[in-house]
């Protein structure tokens, strides 16, 4: 141990050595800003609602306090796994070889929560981007022929899009939105054409290669940097030649790549959103067909993305008497959309709208359902006339959300309102990132942690804050999706707020549904959610028996003892307070029998045991209760578990 702490001491001292001089970036720098302050006081208490609605809103991750404590260190070491993995999936450093890091690993609480931030290996906790640039970097190389122009270098051509050119580079932005038609552009030959390649590399979010000239090149190494130094200045990407003099630091490499990814990252978001949502056209759904977007435009778009606006509930039901427009064969609505409209006693049709957004398949290709539409014989991946509109089954909002999520890999936006219908959009597109994102979204703003004022009244008055969410229709989710997370979530959700939902018809409905889907299921089988909503329970009410130091209610695995809890609360019921003796016939002591002092304190101090004593036998029947009821829910329904 002590050995242990002389490594990270040692750590520490060369990494602040390197950072004074300016070599590398402090990590984790001081942070003492008020938001900052209140993130690390929610990771104490394990807020994941406060939690992620504080890194939504930009909060340094991975800064510091005045003691060296970073938010994923106060979060590991008082014991919320379930926070740990959020600050880990949101990119909270855990490398091993940095004094933070081990410091993290060393101070975990329990071992669970250790082998999570040990299965954090080096890429997946300090880039959590490297899905998006890999993506990036992946396209250079593309096989599906989604590439828009041709850069000719001698006797070479490098197929390419020309919207990653006009993100990335200023001179490539300012020459192709005057001519968007141009197909083929001719590059200097007084530049080696290895040069282009690692500046093109470079622009794909590649890494800049080590050895700058082949061994069998007759360019010299000389040659190639003189030609690097024309580009980055042609091009405006000045940070090529510094990446290219960082040397082979492995750390500082690191950092500059890290940089020049958020710079992208700003760069296509920048782009995205001025020509993908800044673009977007609202049309009447019954004269989508009109709409013709020529594929030489100006921001390089090659498909158009659908979405419909949702029904109004007059429209969507039939027994209202009202209209419905026709849908073609390719799903697209035709003729009158028919919502009534009696003002003046008339009737007038209110179009159904669509919103239309120009994309770019190369980026819509992350997405496994995109990839299989835009290869092979689908009519999709067929060059038409104009841009082909592809519908997607989702709302507009849905929709700028996935889109979002695929140009510039943010998912800050979403929010309880839509993380439900986003779950299920992204897992038809086999976004299996963005639905975990979702998932996430709904288990921590969804205020399932057991820090929460559970089980009090939800009105205005106690000022408890009524989440934007079904819970029922969260575990159908869990269950068609089949997303682990969101089943424990909703578990517990449900185990805190028992009182709530134990008698309501809908939780009975539910239980009965999850004892159904245990195919041929034998009497004595268990209910998976039933199940899962007692271990909540127990876990909530150990939780407080432990606050008050009465451990021996728990058994040897640490659950509650049901018999135990039972019998506290039957005797809490048959006791009766007897009057005190009062023997000079007044309501006092004596002052000869005890001195007055001495009694008051005492008495003060036995007036606390009891209250305690009631806090303590008031959770127990609350506790006892509540299996009662399960247990005459379970007789209700027939059920056996």
């Amino acid at each position: 141990m002590v050995l242990k702490k002389y490594e990270l001491e040692g750590t520490l001292a060369e990494e602040n050595l390197m950072i004074k001089a300016g070599t590398l970036r402090d990590e984790n720098p001081l942070d003492t800003s008020e938001n900052f302050q209140e993130f690390l006081l929610a990771c104490r208490h394990g807020d994941l609602k406060k939690c992620q609605e504080l890194i939504n809103l930009g909060v340094n991750i991975n800064g510091k306090d005045k003691f060296d404590y970073t938010p994923l260190i106060i979060a590991s070491l008082c014991g919320h796994y379930e926070l740990v993995r959020l600050l880990l999936e949101s990119g909270a450093l855990a490398e091993r070889n940095t004094f933070q890091g081990e410091r993290c690993i060393y101070n975990a609480l329990n071992d669970r929560i250790r082998n999570l931030l040990l299965q954090y290996d080096f890429s997946k906790s300090s880039d959590p981007y490297v899905y998006w640039s890999t993506h990036i970097s992946s396209l250079i190389n593309n096989p599906n022929g989604l590439t828009d122009i041709a850069l000719i270098a001698g006797n070479d051509s490098f197929d390419i899009h020309k919207f990653i050119l006009a993100a990335r580079t200023p001179y490539f932005n300012k020459k192709l939105t005057a001519q968007p038609e141009t197909t083929q552009w001719k590059l200097s030959a007084a530049i080696p054409t290895e040069a282009f390649q690692i500046a093109l590399r470079y622009v794909y979010l590649g890494a800049v290669p080590r050895d700058l000239v082949a061994q069998s090149s007759a360019v010299s190494e000389e040659d190639v940097l003189k030609g690097l130094d024309k580009l980055s200045k042609q091009l405006e990407i000045e940070q090529l030649w510094e990446a290219i003099l960082a040397g082979n630091d492995r750390r500082l490499a690191r950092q500059r790549y890290e940089d020049e990814v958020r710079r992208a990252l700003r760069q296509m978001e920048s782009f995205f959103q001025a020509n993908v949502l800044g673009r977007k056209m609202v049309v009447d759904s019954d004269r989508v067909d009109e709409v013709i977007w020529k594929h030489d435009n100006s921001i390089f778009a090659d498909v158009l993305l659908r979405a419909d606006e949702p029904l109004a509930e007059d429209e969507a039901s039939p027994q209202n008497g009202t209209k419905h427009a026709a849908v073609n064969a390719q799903g697209i609505p035709i003729g009158p959309a028919a919502a009534a409209d009696t003002t003046n006693g008339t009737t007038t049709a209110k179009p159904r709208k669509s919103v239309l957004y120009p994309a770019h398949k190369a980026m819509l290709i992350r997405s496994e359902y995109f990839e299989r539409m835009f290869s092979g014989d689908f009519v999709e991946s067929r060059r038409s006339d104009n841009l082909r509109i592809v519908t997607v089954d989702c709302t507009p909002e849905i929709l700028e959300l996935i889109l979002t999520f695929l140009y510039t890999e943010s998912t800050d936006r979403i929010s309880l309102d839509h993380a439900l219908d986003l779950l299920y959009a992204a897992d038809m597109l086999f976004l299996d990132t963005l639905k975990s994102k979702a998932a996430v979204a709904i288990s921590t703003l969804g205020s399932g942690s057991s820090n929460v004022n559970i089980g009090e009244p939800t009105d205005e008055k106690k000022g408890v804050e009524v989440e934007p969410v079904n819970i029922y229709d969260v575990i159908r989710a869990a269950w068609d999706l089949r997303v682990q997370r969101l089943e424990e979530f909703a578990a517990r959700y449900l185990a805190y707020r028992l009182e709530d939902y134990i008698d309501d018809d809908e939780f009975q409905e539910m239980i009965q549904e999850s004892a159904s889907r245990i195919k041929e299921r034998q009497e004595t089988d268990t209910i998976e959610l039933l199940d899962d909503i007692r271990y909540y329970l127990s876990e909530r009410f150990r939780l407080r028996f432990e606050d008050t130091g009465l451990e021996d209610v728990m058994d040897e695995e640490g659950e509650i003892d049901a018999q135990v809890a039972a019998q506290i609360a039957d005797a809490a019921e048959g006791q009766v307070k007897q009057p005190s003796a009062d023997v000079a016939g007044t309501n006092g002591w004596k002052p000869e029998d005890k001195d007055l002092d001495a009694g008051n304190t005492e008495k003060l101090k036995e007036e606390e045991d009891a209250d305690d004593d009631d806090e303590f036998v008031a959770d127990a029947m609350s506790y006892q209760n509540l299996l009662g009821k399960i247990d005459m829910m379970l007789e209700r329904l027939k059920l056996d578990a």
